[in-house]
């Protein structure tokens, strides 16, 4: 049965989860319901995916947030307001208490971005979208909107009644966090349906976690991919301007991926609120989405060195005009291919997004892949970057001009930083990447020396 659309005379309702996890994963679910006779044989899948198997700590979500547009009593205009959460304020500690007071008061904001213009309750698309809230320490929250729908789980819930929501909220929110590539699968009780298992498994390739290029390859062209990319990697300001909240929310979401295995560390707002459209005159990087109907006033505002994507139309509505020199050209050549080879041969999201996300990874590799070599480390195990000698291992000229305005960027920083505190390199996606690499090139020189 479809989710039924809840509605309330001048109310619509949204929903939202708000994480403690940096990166919202994308989980594969699986669901069965069994007749009596296959009850036996669930409680033995369960056992086989045993805490160990699990990364410690970790919850699904936060919190749970119903929002409502509710009609303010002096005038006809709406406001959004929490009219259901989970858990319940008084099942927090005091310390989470103030946390929830200061950033809960933002959330019913982003919900419903789209400012006081309300449309008919049947004119409104359904829309699946995320949102960030960064702390002062430069924390981030994500949020995970299901706009006028509630979450299929949840809503299948409600229709029978609010108490069957909380055990099956509470049983999720306890359940061990999936580590990549491994599944949990829980228990739920339904009323007049029986028990019911829901199995989620999270993906074994986590840099691409909640990432989805398919609707970045639709409103833009490879190589304006690649300049954006490249105006990204130097921390510059971006605009997206679109019609839908989804439509912003995915494309920004890939850019910023496109950056692996660096992070955007700047303002990054997905969908921009009405009330916080000021944000694009900031001096500051930033990477921010914007709603069409905002357009005019984003033009109006004071902004300089400023690329202004119109995903509406495939533009670029400003930009500096430095977009196509920031790369190394014959690097840039080799990410445009890599796109454009077998494209229309990928079937599934995952193939899509592998495709798309490879060429850049390789492009960090061929320029900044030898990092770890430039680490002299103490006995004490801290390690110490070794700038210099690392922009002058670049042989090319046009790669070493790039590497060197690249390593002072914060996205360069906050890596380097981090690889300075590990004795090891991470054996994650992009060291077993610089692995391959550097073994391609051994069996080139080795092939070169035979021919000789």
């Amino acid at each position: 049965m479809p989710p039924k659309l809840r509605t309330m005379e001048g109310q619509r309702v949204g929903l939202s989860l708000r994480l403690l996890r940096n990166r919202l994963p994308r989980l594969r679910a699986g669901q069965s319901q069994n007749s009596p006779g296959e009850t036996t044989t669930e409680p033995e899948r369960i056992q086989e995916h045993s805490l160990s198997s699990f990364a410690g700590g970790q919850h699904f979500f936060e919190y749970l947030l119903v929002v409502s547009l509710k009609k303010k009593r002096s005038g006809d205009d709406y406001e959004p307001t929490i009219t259901y959460q989970f858990p319940k304020r008084e099942n927090l500690l005091r310390g989470q208490q103030e946390e929830e007071e200061r950033l809960l008061k933002a959330i019913p904001l982003f919900c419903f971005p789209d400012g006081n213009e309300w449309a008919p309750l049947t004119e409104y698309p359904r829309e699946t979208f995320s949102f960030v809230l960064t702390n002062v320490d430069g924390s981030r929250k994500i949020g995970y909107c299901r706009r006028l729908l509630i979450l299929d789980e949840v809503e299948k819930r409600h229709q029978i009644s609010m108490a069957v929501i909380y055990p099956f909220m509470q049983g999720l929110r306890e359940a061990a966090f999936p580590a990549p590539g491994k599944t949990v699968t829980l228990k739920s009780f339904i009323p007049d349906s029986g028990t019911e298992f829901i199995s989620l498994t999270r993906p074994l390739d986590s840099h691409l976690e909640h990432v989805d290029f398919s609707a970045l390859l639709q409103c833009l062209h490879f190589e304006q991919i690649i300049q954006i990319f490249a105006s990204a990697v130097l921390e510059r300001k971006i605009i997206f301007l679109a019609e839908g909240l989804s439509t912003l929310s995915q494309c920004i979401h890939a850019a910023a991926a496109l950056l692996y295995p660096f992070s955007w560390a700047h303002t990054y707002i997905p969908v921009v609120p009405e009330s916080l459209l000021a944000t694009v005159c900031c001096p500051t990087p930033f990477m921010v989405g914007v709603q069409m109907r905002f357009q005019q006033e984003v033009m109006d505002s004071p902004m300089e060195e400023v690329l202004l994507v119109n995903l509406c139309e495939g533009t670029f509505l400003l930009s500096v005009g430095d977009e196509k020199d920031i790369l190394p050209p014959k690097l840039q050549d080799d990410i445009l291919d890599s796109l454009g080879h077998g494209i229309n041969e990928l079937k599934t999201s995952e193939q899509i997004n592998e495709h798309v996300s490879g060429p850049f990874v390789q492009f960090f590799v061929k320029t900044v892949g030898h990092y770890a070599s430039y680490i002299k480390r103490e006995a004490s195990g801290q390690g110490h970057f070794q700038e210099r000698s690392f922009c002058k291992a670049v042989t090319s000229k046009t790669k070493r001009r790039f590497v060197k305005k690249f390593v002072k960027t914060q996205l360069f920083s906050l890596f380097i930083q981090e690889a300075e505190k590990s004795r090891n390199p991470p054996a994650g996606y992009f060291q077993k990447k610089i692995l391959e690499y550097e073994e391609q090139k051994k069996q080139k020189k080795s092939r070169d020396k035979t021919v000789k």
